[in-house]
């Protein structure tokens, strides 16, 4: 028997109206990345930020959205152009310091989040069932690497995108609470600022929580793996000619993803704004505890949706985050990588996934305060971001690295105004710190 092959959403049907709707077969890379967006230290972020501020900080989702989109857009050209991920076109074309300086600040924040987002994972279960957090942590852990390392890679992603559905927990949530929608429109469509430090490192969090470096990694080298898993793809640089395809792929399955993963985050700030905010509940540090606040102002409902998502999320992102180090590191070391390669032909870079698992675990039975970690590290996402922007689109103006599918015209415009949009609110953080 033949194996079933699903077709090439780059490749035109063989015989028309016998296959699925397109859009179904371009999703891939970018709506795993867009839902992978919206992990517990991203729901901690938007829950602290509406029961902080309420539905004045919700206008940073509407703008963040095509910010987002163009950085991981360019991430997946990227990759689809050059068949080399991010790290390994770094380490192809620049000095090698500037590699390994990246992608420490990526293992480094990507530990810290793996961490806070398996502690809020067994917060979560924890509360809706009992028992003790840490076996739940090291419960998450397991499935996660395992999934990673025994699981066929075409299975795994389908996988992945079925997980995806966890994210509609949150629409499901707000459908629960009242929305005062007049107020929501002032707050979405007219920006409010302040020079409040608390506002700054709030902004700085839930950019860093919507343009994460692992997000750019990830993507590049999904893009990789399924140009090698599919024998009618080959790399942008040497086949121009597939390139009009190949980009059109690309727009829509970004576009799409960061567009779910903005709506499901914008869920959550006006459910914690309606709800926690106007309660006068606004100290909430982690996603469970934003799930517990709920449930005495939104009912018990509102809190199983909110906690199932949390853990639906997390068993989505920590794969991302692991998987993301095991790319990174794995190209700068001129490893075999993939997630298509069984394990005993790439055990460096499985290796990696596990121990980048295993040291994400290791957050939680250590002195540094999980809670915390969940919050900081969508802070330390958007200050590191800013490197690993400037020479992502620093690489996409390169005929070498590139040939002819360079990022020019408003792409790269834009991706140039999200990464000063980075920078300034990083520097406003600080500013607002030390003043």
């Amino acid at each position: 028997m033949v194996a079933k092959v699903d077709p090439d959403p780059e490749q035109p049907d063989p015989v028309v109206g016998t296959s699925k709707p397109r859009l179904l077969k371009v999703l891939g890379p970018g709506l795993i990345t867009g839902a992978a967006d919206d992990d517990p230290s991203g729901i901690a972020t938007y829950s602290q930020a509406g029961a902080q501020l309420g539905f004045s900080i919700t206008w940073t989702m509407l703008f963040s959205y095509p910010l987002m989109a163009a950085v991981q857009e360019i991430s997946a050209r990227i990759g689809r152009t050059t068949g080399h991920g991010i790290a390994g076109n770094l380490s192809r074309y620049y000095p090698k310091w500037i590699s390994y300086a990246l992608v420490t600040l990526l293992l480094i924040a990507n530990v810290i989040n793996i961490g806070a987002d398996l502690g809020a994972m067994g917060d979560a279960l924890g509360l809706l069932i009992g028992g003790k957090t840490a076996v739940y942590v090291v419960m998450f852990a397991i499935v996660s690497a395992f999934l990673q390392i025994f699981l066929k890679y075409t299975r795994y992603v389908s996988v992945l995108k079925w997980m995806t559905l966890s994210l509609f927990a949150y629409f499901g949530t707000v459908m629960t609470v009242h929305i005062p929608w007049g107020e929501f429109a002032r707050g979405f469509f007219l920006p409010s600022f302040s020079w409040d430090a608390s506002f700054w490192t709030t902004v700085v969090a839930i950019l860093g929580t919507t343009i994460s470096p692992y997000l750019f990694f990830w993507q590049a080298s999904q893009e990789v793996e399924d140009e090698e898993t599919r024998p009618t793809r080959s790399p942008l640089k040497t086949n121009p000619e597939q390139a009009k395809r190949a980009i059109h792929r690309i727009k829509e399955d970004t576009y799409v993803g960061m567009g779910f993963s903005s709506l499901v985050a914008l869920a959550i700030m006006v459910t914690s704004a309606a709800t926690l905010h106007v309660a006068g509940a606004t100290d909430i540090q982690s996603s469970a505890q934003a799930a517990k606040a709920l449930e005495p102002i939104a009912g018990r409902f509102a809190f199983i949706i909110f906690s199932l998502g949390i853990i639906g999320t997390g068993l989505l992102a920590i794969p991302v985050l692991a998987g993301s180090i095991a790319y990174a590191l794995g190209e700068t070391l001129s490893w075999p990588v993939g997630l298509a390669r069984k394990p005993l032909e790439a055990k460096a870079f499985y290796a990696t996934i596990a121990v980048a698992t295993l040291l994400g675990t290791a957050v939680d039975f250590s002195p540094v305060n999980p809670i915390k970690a969940l919050y900081w590290s969508a802070v330390i996402n958007g200050v590191v971001s800013v490197p690993i922007m400037i020479m992502m689109l620093l690489m996409t103006t390169r005929s070498d690295i590139m040939g002819k599918s360079k990022v020019i015209g408003p792409l790269r415009w834009i991706g140039w105004l999200s990464t000063i949009t980075m920078a300034v609110a990083a520097a406003g953080m600080f500013w607002a710190m030390f003043n």
